[in-house]
């Protein structure tokens, strides 16, 4: 971890407040290396749902069969996706996660193949550190009423009773527990008495290949900081490091400090992903001039769809740590907001980044589309000179091709090779006028 989270962390009680904030940002330097090296999620893998069945009725079948349809790539996967649109998809992805219309609000939308739900807890009290998984519901309640700064990690929505017991046991509302389970959510800030609700968007480090983005959700208490991920990962793992290690903060820390410290390792996590990107861009740049074939414009819209989904979490989370420095959060300390306001401008650069690489990559579409123009261009160049050459050629072989049974020069004994040297003559006077008029040769 860099060396501001090295520093000796403010810590501080969170008292109660109001208000609720978030929203849009807009569009960011490299090679900014991410806290804890390679700890990164792993690739987030979608559920494909079943396609649903026609509305049945006393119809008779048709006489032919339907064909097999096309197989679908595996979620996740590149094959198949330069074609995806990258927002349609995570817009698919909402809409199934939804609660029905009707709901009560505070609905839980819970897949079926949602992973296992596992909950650990850190417990820093200054004088010693505790790591345990959780078990049963008296470890939270202990959690909740003690003193300790504690971190509670839940990893996999699979159990509803364990989820629905932790809102219990620390008081989250309705709409809170809604937006942390039912993902993926805008990233944003709200405010829930005494907690704030921090969703930021994770990202991992392969993203220009085929993984997905996934939500963290974060409830900062006054002395709790709850983390919820979709999915088990180890992003948060150099977290965990600092603190076994207790080389300065964050141990010994405040909760703000511990949620600052969470959300700056989610936001550096985006500069190795960048990185790569860019190097992917460099990559087909050489290739759209040397070698433009199909297969290298669907490598282009893949990574178009891929910074599609960059922009999607960056420019709301750029606005929502900007609020979050800037709003009247009781929560966090003013020497945490100094950090926070760090961590915005980290997430400004990295969004002017991920707009500089979309452009880029329009920028290269453009260039496919005319390298492959300007083929079609010289191949239809040569086509057409060779045409114009093969006009006159074509018109004195047909003359002395007739059938006339007068035709004083079928007589002559040097017709024959007169005629090869004529039509010699005007191919070469042909391709001597196509050069000096530049349509050949190197300026051709």
């Amino acid at each position: 971890m860099r060396s501001r989270i090295d520093r000796t962390a403010p810590a501080g009680p969170a008292p109660a407040r109001s208000a609720v904030v978030a929203h849009a940002g807009r569009p960011g330097l490299r090679g900014r290396p991410v806290a804890g090296g390679s700890d990164l999620a792993p690739p987030v893998r979608l559920a494909e749902s079943s396609r649903p069945s026609r509305a049945g009725g006393a119809s008779a079948p048709r006489a032919t069969a339907r064909p097999p349809p096309h197989p679908r790539p595996a979620p996740g996967s590149s094959q198949g996706d330069p074609g995806v649109n990258a927002a349609t998809r995570t817009a698919s992805r909402f809409f199934k996660r939804h609660p029905r219309v009707g709901a009560r609000p505070g609905t839980l939308v819970i897949p079926d193949d949602a992973p296992p739900t596992t909950i650990r807890m850190v417990e820093d009290s200054g004088a010693e550190i505790r790591e345990h998984e959780v078990r049963d519901l008296e470890t939270l309640r202990r959690a909740f009423d003690g003193g300790t700064t504690t971190w509670i990690d839940v990893q996999g929505f699979g159990d509803r009773d364990r989820i629905d017991a932790i809102g219990s046991t620390f008081g989250l509302h309705p709409l809170l527990l809604e937006d942390v389970v039912n993902v993926p959510q805008r990233p944003k800030v709200e405010s829930y008495g005494d907690q704030v609700l921090i969703i930021v968007r994770m990202i991992p480090v392969d993203i220009a290949e085929r993984a997905e983005p996934e939500q963290l959700s974060l409830v900062l208490g006054p002395h709790y900081v709850l983390t919820f991920q979709e999915r088990h990962g180890h992003l948060l793992a150099p977290i965990r490091r600092r603190i076994r290690s207790r080389k300065g903060a964050p141990s010994g820390m405040g909760a703000d400090y511990l949620a600052y410290a969470l959300v700056d390792t989610v936001v550096d996590a985006y500069y190795p992903a960048l990185e790569r990107i860019g190097e992917r861009l460099e990559d087909l740049e050489t290739e759209v001039i040397e070698r433009p074939t199909p297969e290298v414009l669907g490598r282009l819209h893949h990574l178009k769809n891929r910074l599609v989904d960059l922009r999607r979490g960056i420019w709301p989370q750029r606005e929502a740590l900007n609020a979050l420095v800037r709003g009247d959060f009781p929560a966090i300390t003013d020497p945490v907001r100094i950090y926070l306001r760090d961590t915005h401008d980290h997430c400004v650069q990295t969004s002017e980044v991920a707009e500089m690489y979309r452009e880029m990559v329009s920028g290269l579409m453009n260039t496919y589309l005319s390298s492959v123009a300007n083929r079609t261009n010289d191949v239809m160049k040569v086509l057409t000179i060779v045409a114009t050459i093969f006009i006159p050629l074509s018109f004195l072989a047909g003359v002395y091709g007739m059938n006339f049974e007068h035709m004083p020069e079928l007589h002559s004994r040097w017709a024959y090779p007169t005629l090869w040297a004529l039509m010699v003559g005007v191919a070469g006077g042909m391709l001597a006028f196509f050069w000096r008029k530049g349509w050949i040769g190197p300026g051709g």
